[in-house]
């Protein structure tokens, strides 16, 4: 495993969740980690809580279904500090229900953050790491994008897509020696079981730690080795065909 001190990473979606405990471990091992995310109270609390424990991040409002946002924060890694090590898309969101009731409002706000946000954080990223013919860009889709649930379109579309998008950029860039991969959860105990319990009840639940430490180790992968696709659920959770 190579280590991961001084290594600069953007972690999307790093205001809570999985993302705030990847952006912690990833600091924990030395990295300095540019927390994006919409809520700038939240981030600069997570920059804080780093910092507490002697690690380097900071924070950069980033609302990544915008261009210009998306744009202003990959400049601010250049600016700052000359290089992009690794980039984790994890900024995401979900609506359910069945398709003859959802409105294309909400259709196209997961795409919006799902895809296009992570098509806008990769360009961003690959602008960087191709001059430097370095990087590593790990992209959070989920077992939704390979195994659905019921009344789950516009998630489990924009999941598809994730795996899609991953497949494509692993191709294009890895002549610039760019590693591009998917990881993909099963059940995690964030605020999205909030309005149904049952479920993590019922199937099993892993912790925002669990995925931050498959990460890590995606990371400190040696520079010329990539974990293309990894599936990552507790043993419990119900998979293929969903039971």
């Amino acid at each position: 495993m190579e280590s991961l001190n001084d290594k600069v990473a953007v972690v999307t979606g790093a205001s809570k969740g999985i993302g705030k405990g990847i952006a912690i471990a990833l600091a924990e091992q030395g990295c300095k980690v540019v927390l994006a995310a919409r809520d700038g109270d939240k981030i600069n609390q997570v920059v804080t809580e780093i910092a507490e424990s002697g690690g380097f991040a900071e924070a950069v409002v980033t609302d990544v279904t915008n261009e210009d946002a998306v744009d202003n924060l990959f400049a601010h890694v250049q600016d700052s500090h000359g290089r992009l090590d690794i980039l984790v898309n994890n900024a995401g969101m979900a609506v359910s229900g069945r398709i003859d009731e959802l409105a294309l409002s909400d259709w196209q706000q997961v795409q919006d953050v799902n895809v296009t946000g992570i098509f806008l954080c990769c360009r961003g990223a690959a602008r960087i790491m191709k001059p430097q013919k370095s990087g590593r860009i790990i992209n959070i889709g989920s077992i939704s994008g390979q195994m659905p649930r019921v009344k789950s379109s516009p998630y489990t579309t924009s999941k598809f897509a994730v795996v899609g998008l991953t497949k494509a950029l692993a191709l294009e860039l890895r002549p610039s020696n760019i590693a591009v991969c998917a990881v993909h959860p099963g059940n995690v105990m964030t605020d999205i079981w909030e309005q149904s319990p049952q479920v993590p009840e019922q199937e099993g639940v892993m912790t925002v730690e669990d995925i931050a430490e498959v990460v890590i180790t995606i990371a400190s992968l040696p520079d010329n080795v990539n974990l293309y696709e990894s599936i990552i659920l507790p043993v419990s959770q119900p998979y293929m065909g969903r039971g």
